[in-house]
């Protein structure tokens, strides 16, 4: 996607062997670029959060395992690195699958060809997954072409945009669709507390690409759809079950509640990676991250002095819950949009696209 006038990917493969980042914990005052040139660099990248986002976690996790084979192309620290891998988000399934179906190609074969073609299949990966986002960026456009409206006002929660995935981004992939078609489209922002990645990502990337956006408080939502202003929902997804049940980061399942009560679709954008399969269903079954309290109790901006600063907003260290993400059930769904196709947010719906995984 663009940035200044520029195509820019979250991440990028160089020809030493290394991987480039953006920086997201840096973003939106500060565009730095880190290279990922071991495991370590990867796991740190992927925990501390410079990278977020199911498909792009699975992108930067498949290269963290190919530079482990790099050092060491060995059956042990192959397992090793997937253990270290694995654990360092547990939610978002996207992670899970590339490790696995990376394991399942390289280990059969010889050690001294392993990371070459360790090398390839990440390249693939991440290859596929911009394909797969601008496919599902074409299924939703024509979701918002039959919103018979001069402005068609969308209203999205955290960020599911070009930074969470590689390019396109999946809730905000029919978004730029749409305005590249010319469709006249404004989007509503969730701030997303505690991290703050609509105001500071999603924000940030509708405005390098010219799309009219407005920030909006959290709480906000539900008194927009009241007052018609909202025409639809559209958000991301970190694990969907396969009975259409979405996870997503906290704070959605209050928005697809409003939604409903107001009669408004509430779309759930994602590639088929993020499907898990073999999840039955996804409410009470879902492993939910439990973040650092400090997220809640600090906030990070820009003094008056040009310097990003943290500071403390509460009194005293009260008793604080940071859990990452909430489960959305199926009802509230009114369609998936997957790279394959729009379904509905049910086991038949999915098994309609994906019959081959079941």
């Amino acid at each position: 996607m663009l940035v200044d006038g520029i195509n820019t990917r979250s991440i990028d493969y160089n020809n030493d062997y290394t991987v480039s980042i953006i920086d997201q914990t840096l973003l939106p005052h500060n565009l730095e670029i880190k290279v990922i040139k071991n495991l370590d660099d990867s796991i740190i990248a992927i925990k501390d959060m410079m990278v977020r986002g199911a498909p792009l976690i699975g992108v930067t996790a498949s290269y963290g395992m190919t530079l482990a084979i790099k050092d060491n192309p060995s059956d042990e620290n192959i397992y090793s690195a997937f253990e270290k891998l694995v654990n360092t988000r547990p939610t978002a399934v996207d992670l899970k699958w590339a490790l696995e179906n990376l394991m399942k190609e390289i280990l059969p074969i010889n050690k001294n060809d392993r990371f070459d073609y360790s090398w390839q299949l990440s390249k693939s990966l991440l290859e596929d997954s911009v394909q797969q986002c601008s496919d599902i960026g074409d299924h939703g456009l024509n979701l918002i072409k039959n919103i018979k409206k001069n402005k068609v006002n969308i209203l999205t929660h955290c960020n599911a945009g070009w930074l969470a995935c590689v390019d396109w981004g999946t809730a905000l992939a029919p978004i730029y669709k749409a305005y590249d078609y010319g469709i006249d489209v404004h989007v509503w922002v969730d701030e997303t507390r505690p991290r703050s990645q609509g105001a500071s990502l999603t924000c940030w990337e509708l405005n390098k690409h010219g799309i009219p956006n407005t920030l909006i408080v959290d709480n906000a939502g539900g008194h927009l759809m009241q007052k018609g202003k909202v025409d639809m929902c559209l958000v991301g997804s970190d694990r969907t079950a396969s009975n259409g049940d979405v996870c997503n980061k906290i704070g959605t399942y209050m928005k697809a509640l409003c939604a409903f009560d107001n009669n408004i679709p509430f779309y759930v954008a994602l590639p088929e990676s993020t499907i898990d399969f073999k999840l039955e269903y996804g409410v009470n079954n879902i492993n939910i991250e439990e973040r650092s309290t400090k997220e809640i109790s600090h906030i990070k901006g820009l003094d008056n002095n040009g310097n990003i600063n943290v500071v403390k907003i509460i009194d005293k260290d009260n008793n604080i819950l940071n859990p990452g993400f909430d489960v959305t059930p199926n009802k509230y769904v009114s369609k998936l949009i997957t790279n394959k196709g729009v379904c509905e947010a049910s086991t038949n719906g999915i098994k309609g696209l994906f019959n081959e995984k079941y």
